[in-house]
């Protein structure tokens, strides 16, 4: 139906184009601290980097993902090791894991207590989940110049898959799902994006539900590009104003 859009994804152009959402994981990777034959679940692997890095260091890591693309990519850089397509919200595992890691996903998954509860499920009691996603007002300036343009252009406004949570409101969820929530930070990380036409780019890779219905995608993204490069235009580098939710938490025991 117009107005909506099924989110797909180009492995070749993520990792080309866009390495600095595993690269910005890092600090998710430290916050999780995994050890050594401990059982890890990273819940939206993408192209498997991180899978692989906490493999080198000893972790009995395995990588899921909604995308059957990224999955079919991951075991193509990485054929040694496991990767599954599954669905945050029904994954297929119960009392197995240690932990669960999950790194610019959830922000893609509406129905953040059905993932929540599924999160829940797959970990042991006392098992850990640390993740980060985009928080409340992540892109804020993105978004609100291409509904601006699609209005003058008459074009309805787009359905977003985005969930851009408060600490608050993702707290309350995690908590509802058993949970107890340790450390909570939301905080601001302009992104540079790569080459003279990052903005467009990020556009078509992550913003897909903005294009729906436009007329003319290329004309739109040159107006776009025209309208933002004052704010997000610097130095010769096109930066998206990311904003970052970061959770620990840990599930409680019954």
């Amino acid at each position: 139906m117009p107005g909506m859009t099924t989110q797909t994804w180009d492995p070749t152009l993520y990792d080309g184009k866009h390495g600095f959402v595993a690269a910005l994981g890092a600090g998710v990777l430290d916050l999780l601290a995994a050890q050594p034959r401990e059982r890890v679940l990273d819940l939206g692997c993408g192209t498997g980097d991180h899978v692989a890095q906490l493999r080198a260091a000893g972790v009995e890591a395995i990588g899921v993902d909604a995308s059957a693309e990224m999955i079919e990519r991951a075991r193509e850089k990485f054929p040694d090791l496991p990767f599954g397509v599954a669905d945050a919200r029904e994954l297929p595992y119960a009392d197995e894991f240690d932990a669960v890691l999950s790194n610019a996903t959830l922000h893609w998954v509406r129905d953040a207590a059905a993932a929540a509860r599924s999160i829940a499920r797959a970990l042991r009691p006392g098992g850990r989940f640390v993740a980060e996603l985009g928080g409340a007002r992540n892109i804020a300036t993105i978004a609100a110049a291409a509904e601006a343009l699609r209005d003058e252009l008459g074009v309805s406004p787009s359905a977003s898959p985005w969930y851009f949570p408060t600490i608050a409101e993702y707290a309350r969820v995690l908590e509802d799902a058993g949970f107890e929530v340790s450390h909570a930070w939301l905080f601001d990380r302009p992104t540079p994006l790569e080459g003279d036409d990052g903005l467009a780019t990020w556009m078509r890779m992550f913003g897909q539900h903005l294009l729906v219905d436009v007329p003319d995608t290329e004309a739109f993204l040159d107006q776009l590009s025209d309208r933002l490069r004052t704010q997000l235009h610097h130095d010769g580098t096109w930066w998206a104003d990311y904003r970052r939710l970061r959770i620990r938490a840990t599930l409680t025991p019954s």
